[in-house]
């Protein structure tokens, strides 16, 4: 099976007040279709790097990055930007809706993007919001729904192009513990019901539970990779 992502010897160095910091130091991860990943570690490990750089928000310094067997490590800031939009999906910590948009609109955002028409987004945008649970807060604004309102948005939005991976990025960082479980939920039961491939970066090991596969990281390097059962019911 061809995998979603490849890393190779991948690195990134920034300069940083005139000194080089090793943010990834050679890192060796592929994720195939259909798995959940998620990677934790503390701060400073390494992991959100990784993230952007595997959505295509950074460049490594170094290695081969292949998306999908395409060798994605040297394109240019269109071609980033044009693959970012059609393959993946993302979700972060902050929701990024829009605060004077309606829950379908920003659902419907992506596809504005893409040159869908209004028509087909109205559709496809309805169809994610009752796969999320949330089709009833259709006309609903952002300051109208709860922390973990705006979270099943931001999902559905993140599913409306049929990404090869859904990234989330802390995704249950500003939630309260009940509506965490409940968005962690969904996301398990994406994938498995499915079949969505999702990599999930977090620091808690209650979160980290809900996916299938744990890989960890520490001081830049892949200290643990391993398939998990989920101890999260």
């Amino acid at each position: 099976m061809q995998p979603v992502v490849e890393v190779r010897a991948l690195e990134k160095i920034y300069a940083l007040d005139g000194q080089s910091i090793l943010a990834l130091a050679g890192i060796d991860v592929e994720i195939v279709p259909g798995e959940f990943v998620a990677v934790i570690g503390p701060s400073a490990s390494g992991k959100s790097t990784f993230m952007h750089i595997v959505g295509m928000l950074d460049v490594p310094t170094t290695g081969r990055y292949l998306l999908e067997g395409r060798d994605v490590s040297e394109l240019d800031g269109d071609a980033r930007a044009d693959i970012r939009n059609r393959r993946f999906g993302f979700v972060f910590q902050s929701y990024n809706l829009l605060p004077r948009t309606s829950a379908l609109e920003n659902v419907e955002l992506p596809m504005v993007y893409a040159g869908v028409p209004e028509a087909r987004r109205r559709s496809i945008a309805l169809e994610k919001m009752e796969m999320v649970g949330i089709a009833q807060l259709r006309d609903h604004y952002p300051n109208q729904m709860s922390g973990g309102q705006q979270q099943r948005v931001a999902i559905a939005r993140a599913l409306v192009n049929d990404p090869g991976l859904i990234l989330a990025d802390e995704p249950t960082g500003a939630l309260d513990s009940k509506s965490a479980d409940e968005v962690m939920r969904l996301f398990a039961d994406l994938n498995e019901k499915n079949g969505i491939t999702i990599m999930l970066v977090t620091h808690e090991p209650d979160v980290a539970a809900f996916a299938k596969r744990l890989v960890t990281f520490r001081d830049g390097r892949v200290v643990s990779d391993a398939q998990q059962t989920r101890t999260a019911a």
